[in-house]
């Protein structure tokens, strides 16, 4: 997941497209690599995806030549694909060099304030969530040993060598089902296979409440917070997700629900096939890229076009991307990612907007340190993280 996130960077770094935020991720990384393979593999990988008759921008074009060619004033003109490569392998060691200049040397000298505003650290989240059964029985998720877990009936409850929690029914299903309940604190995530197949990752500070075998004519779960589904095909079986005043109904596909309660919109964001949506007195059947967003403080419903899905999806894939977020949303993000309570000195809240994507599994002080380059300062103690004013 790391590999594939940092040939994404690169990419968007060469595109022109890459943010600050993202540029002092590409940094951190080159500069921690324990091996130079690592690297090599990454941006021949990344050089493997341009096809033949691809050019480079312009403005990228001109930039690899100032930089090759620093006697010579840089014409803006497309360079054929294998001189693209080739200089491109080289900007790569420049490009790297430039981003982590600043932070070295100069760095010293601002470190000790900063080491005295972050008392403590924070580690990033982690594989956890308890199951409660239908006795009311409650199963640490993360502290269980691999294999059978509990036996409900038919019902045997496995957790898998990669964390994944499943259900294999003995025989044909009960007509009586008991329901169980897989909630992740903040700082927890989860995989789940439901017992007809279908697959959902809960976020953090999420929960889903689902029967122990599908009987009858309809499967249907009920979720909080934030999950993504893919889900079984049963063309006599609807799949049903109950989000609180939003419905989504499917027959087998992929799609994210965000239905957290500090969250000011609810949203059901579909990535494949087709689904119906029902909320504020309306329903709508949504496209694959198409967003429902139904509105908490007047109950109202849109469905938006052409989302940004790898900004919906990070979560899943172990990042966060803020698109133009406020200071708001982002710390509502790491307050269930890192458990942590977010306060603001005085109770100002800084007018800031963010953009960029930032790996999940750093701890606390590194994501911080890189949103400070946004003109923003926190202090850090215990699980309490202040942004100063």
């Amino acid at each position: 997941m790391l590999r594939e996130r940092m040939q994404y960077l690169m990419e968007r770094y060469f595109n022109g497209t890459c943010t600050a935020a993202e540029k002092h991720e590409l940094a951190e990384w080159i500069s921690e690599v324990q091996d130079d393979q690592d690297l090599k593999e990454v941006v021949a990988q990344t050089w493997e995806r341009f096809r033949p008759e691809d050019r480079m921008p312009g403005e990228v074009s001109a930039r690899i030549q100032a930089s090759l060619f620093e006697e010579e004033k840089p014409r803006v003109r497309s360079l054929p694909v294998r001189r693209w490569l080739a200089a491109a392998g080289i900007l790569l060691l420049v490009a790297a060099a430039a981003l982590l200049w600043p932070r070295k040397s100069p760095q010293k000298l601002a470190e000790a304030p900063r080491i005295e505003r972050y008392r403590n650290e924070v580690p990033a989240g982690g594989n956890k969530a308890l199951l409660t059964l239908g006795d009311g029985t409650v199963i640490a998720l993360d502290s269980a040993a691999n294999g059978v877990v509990t036996q409900q009936g038919k019902v045997r409850v496995i957790k898998q060598a990669n964390g994944q929690l499943s259900y294999e029914i003995e025989g044909a299903a009960e007509d009586m089902v008991m329901y169980n309940t897989m909630r992740t604190p903040r700082g927890g995530e989860y995989r789940l296979t439901l017992p007809d197949g279908t697959n959902v990752w809960l976020n953090a500070a999420s929960s889903i409440t689902y029967p122990t075998a599908f009987t009858g004519d309809v499967r249907s779960v009920q979720i909080s917070g934030e999950a993504y589904f893919e889900v079984a095909k049963d063309a006599g079986k609807p799949f049903v997700v109950d989000a609180g005043k939003m419905k989504v109904e499917v027959l087998g596909t992929h799609f994210n629900i965000n239905a957290y309660a500090a969250e000011p919109v609810v949203k059901a964001t579909l990535l494949e096939g087709a689904v119906k949506v029902s909320g504020g007195g309306r329903g709508d059947v949504l496209q694959p890229g198409q967003q429902a967003r139904l509105q908490r403080n007047n109950g109202g419903m849109q469905v938006v076009n052409d989302v940004d899905l790898d900004e919906v999806m990070a979560w899943k894939n172990g990042y966060f991307l803020f698109v133009d977020a406020d200071m708001p949303a982002v710390m509502r993000q790491l307050e269930n990612w890192y458990d942590v309570t977010v306060g603001y000195e005085e109770g100002f809240v800084p007018r800031r907007s963010f953009g960029g994507g930032i790996q999940r599994s750093l701890p606390l002080s590194k994501v911080l340190t890189i949103l400070e380059e946004n003109n923003v300062k926190f202090r850090v103690e215990g699980k309490n993280i202040t942004v100063l004013k």
